[in-house]
């Protein structure tokens, strides 16, 4: 068994940091110097003042050194610290503006070469795809683009349209109130009302953009969009209206897409309907439709809600409801890009994923 020699007195321990720190005075700078990058400047200074660093290990020595010459020393490892972090500093300094230096007095950049043309290039959303060309579509046919407030005023969005007070779509559950009679609209229509109330007819209008309602679930979303169609004119009929459904369907789904119109209720249009396309998906050759899945078999799909302008929304918008009439239809964008795409949850529109907007 060997035999261990003596442990070092306080005394010799007192020496050895001395020793120790004038050593590290000594060398620090020439370590420094020789660090030519950040990350090995940074690894430099981590040695040195770091948590395991060698003045730190210098420092967990104290409680051996005599108590008249614990001061003497802590005041060396203070000043050694602040020589250390003062030169730290430094080489940092002249680190970067060697770099920028050398990118100053380097070849300059030659801006008449072609650009590098990106691997993969990104493209419009579906939905934006689809909104466009039905704006083109109604555009081709006379109408305007009007746009309005998203943030609207009750009666524009409510009052005006015809809306009693207690119908479902005022009640807080279907909509998103800000302050006192402000509220994210509900629907495009609040800029119907603003046109006819700022206006002389003839006009005709489409009033694109996104509205808001209480609503989350595979075919509904809180925000989604719509596209509101309006005309008024002296002595425009339903024949009008259908007119204009036949030849945007057409123009929208191909030649020969059957319209068919479905009585149906809404406050701001009397008489209102409902109106149906013949289903694009089981569509044959020969025009015929077998039924499928999305149509549930009945060959027809709702794409959209229209009706002649009620004469109390005239009044409310201060036309003379016995020398104008007019129509309006309103359209859910993505119900149209659904049955377009055959997408089957309105969320996937809003979600990003990559993998599903990369198919458009």
């Amino acid at each position: 068994m060997s035999a261990q020699g003596p442990s070092p007195t306080s005394t010799e321990i007192h020496a050895g940091i001395e020793q120790a720190l004038a050593a590290m005075r000594t060398r620090f700078p020439d370590r420094f110097a020789a660090a030519t990058t950040e990350q090995l400047l940074r690894d430099e200074n981590a040695k040195i003042l770091g948590k395991k660093g060698e003045l730190t290990s210098i420092l967990s020595q104290m409680g051996k050194v005599p108590a008249d010459a614990r001061k003497a020393i802590g005041e060396s490892v203070n000043a050694l610290r602040r020589e250390v972090e003062a030169a730290f500093e430094e080489a940092l300094k002249a680190l970067f503006q060697a770099k920028r230096k050398a990118e100053l007095e380097a070849r300059p950049f030659d801006l008449t070469l072609p650009g590098r043309v990106p691997a993969q290039l990104g493209h419009r959303h579906p939905l934006s795809i689809v909104r466009e060309e039905v704006i083109s579509i109604f555009r081709g046919m006379g109408f305007a683009v009007h746009d309005g407030p998203e943030v609207e005023l009750e009666e524009n969005n409510f009052t005006k349209l015809g809306f009693p007070p207690d119908h479902p779509a005022v009640d807080m559950q279907d909509s998103f109130w800000t302050t006192s009679n402000h509220l994210l609209r509900t629907h495009t229509s609040n800029i119907q009302a603003r046109a006819m109330s700022s206006r002389t007819p003839p006009m005709a209008f489409i009033a694109p953009g996104a509205v808001y309602r209480r609503d989350d679930d595979v075919t509904h979303s809180p925000m989604f969009h719509q596209l509101e169609a309006f005309l008024v004119d002296e002595n425009v009929s339903m024949a009008h209206l259908k007119g204009v459904l036949a030849e945007f369907a057409e123009r929208l789904y191909g030649p020969g897409t059957p319209v068919r119109l479905r009585p149906s209720y809404f406050p701001f249009v009397e008489p209102g309907a409902e109106v149906d396309i013949g289903c694009v998906f089981c569509k044959q050759p020969d025009g015929t439709r077998v039924g499928c899945n999305l149509c549930k078999h009945t060959g027809w799909i709702e794409i959209l809600g229209c009706g002649m302008i009620h004469p109390v929304v005239f009044e409310a918008c201060g036309i003379d409801p016995e020398k104008f009439t007019g129509f309006a239809l309103g359209m859910g964008i993505e119900r149209i890009a659904m049955l377009r795409y055959g997408v089957p949850d309105i969320r996937l529109f809003f979600e990003n994923d990559p993998r599903f907007l990369s198919q458009f």
